[in-house]
């Protein structure tokens, strides 16, 4: 039986990123980078105001001196003319200097008198220019390959004119629930009947990690289905299969993977839920098998599969934040594994307060956590007060702090 740690790593290392593809810019949004991109030119392209006001010869502007105002130049001027002698140019915030021209005063700092403008105070050169390359200089590195890509990013992106941008391929997901037991979302089950909600709580997980779902047929209790089906999965970039692992003499999706030809890598992890979980691969398709259990099939998709996926997708950091938290709540585990338990916390006063638990892992109960407490293998009672490690489901909650 492997621990969490070694189950990860095992999995982390046989698996690479999915390979690049080339994509509209706004589709980028929310992908990673796959490659460096370099600026194709300066940014700014030449030297522009940063302020509406007058662009100026320092060494002709002294204070008192009345200058004629002989040009306009708004932004989007391609070409000014060169500024003449003991002259002011009126220019816009973004507008290009002109030849001659080596410092803007902005509109606040001058008094104007019919066509022309007097200078008060002294000025300085290059004061409220934007000099060409001093955003960007021509082909320095914008962004580094493994970044996400974000609205800021995308605007640098924008700005540089990168209208099509290599990303790593999202990795197809296909989705396999297994049993006889199970009914369509949308039916009412019978008695004995469970609706297969695993399924899309692993597809909604997928998707949420950033691959795509492919939800598959439910894998009746024969041989049969349980090769066909699992060898259109096998053809996706990662399968993921619930239930039919523990043993039981219905329980046929090892012995179907083995048929496949998928190598075993580990079966069984010490956590709980989510022991009976297996991972293997064929080619470069990893294959995990999750227990059947809602909870525990999302326990076992969060710890095992999703750091394989953001691998794949190219992402840096493959796991989310765990901080040590303090219980508002008594919690039990049985020694002998890692118990990982659905919690709900807060922040407070800078901590991290736990203050609600899932009361049975068995049961896919009205509850939403936010985060997974984690309880050390050696210990079975912890008692409200007692700090534990939690791992950091949501978003909202990791910004709280």
């Amino acid at each position: 039986m492997a621990t969490l740690e070694e189950a990860t790593t095992i999995i982390l290392d046989r698996i690479g990123t999915t390979g690049c593809e080339r994509v509209p810019l706004l589709d980028a949004l929310g992908r990673t980078l796959a490659e460096d991109l370099a600026a194709p030119y300066d940014l700014p392209g030449c030297d522009t105001s940063a302020m509406d006001g007058f662009a100026v010869r320092s060494a002709e502007a002294s204070p008192g001196v009345r200058l004629a105002v002989r040009a306009f130049i708004p932004a989007g001027t391609t070409a000014p003319a060169p500024l003449e002698p003991n002259s002011a140019a009126r220019i816009m915030t973004g507008a290009p200097i002109p030849p001659g021209a080596d410092t803007v005063v902005p509109f606040e700092e001058v008094r104007e008198e019919a066509d022309t403008v007097i200078l008060p105070s002294p000025v300085t050169g290059e004061s409220h220019i934007r000099l060409r390359g001093a955003e960007i200089a021509s082909g320095a590195t914008i962004l580094r390959r493994g970044t996400e890509i974000g609205v800021h990013q995308v605007s640098l992106l924008a700005s540089c004119s990168h209208a099509v941008v290599p990303v790593y391929r999202r990795p197809r997901v296909a989705i396999l629930c297994t049993g006889d037991e199970l009914v369509e979302l949308g039916t009412a089950p019978g008695a004995g009947q469970v609706v297969n909600s695993n399924a899309f709580a692993l597809a909604a997980a997928v998707k949420e990690a950033g691959a795509l779902p492919e939800i598959l047929d439910i894998a009746r209790d024969s041989r049969e289905k349980h090769l066909a089906l699992l060898a259109q999965g096998l053809k996706a970039d990662v399968l993921i299969t619930s239930a039919g692992v523990c043993g039981g003499d219905r329980d046929l999706v090892r012995g179907a993977l083995s048929e496949l030809g998928v190598e075993p890598l580990f079966w069984k992890v010490a956590i709980r839920p989510g022991g009976p979980s297996a991972c293997g691969v064929k080619g470069n398709t990893p294959v995990f098998s999750l227990p059947g259990t809602p909870s525990a099939t999302l326990i076992g998709f969060e710890l095992l599969v999703r750091p394989v996926l953001l691998k794949m997708l190219g992402r840096q950091t493959f796991f989310r934040r765990r901080i040590a938290a303090t219980l508002e709540v008594p919690l039990r585990n049985r020694p002998g594994a890692l118990g990982v338990v659905a919690v709900q916390a807060r922040f407070s006063a800078g901590k991290l307060i736990i203050e609600k638990a899932r009361s049975r892992s068995g049961r896919n109960e009205p509850f939403t956590p936010n985060a997974l407490a984690l309880l050390p293998k050696e210990r079975s009672d912890f008692a409200p007060g007692d700090q534990v490690e939690a791992l950091l489901l949501a978003p909202s909650l990791a910004m709280e702090e």
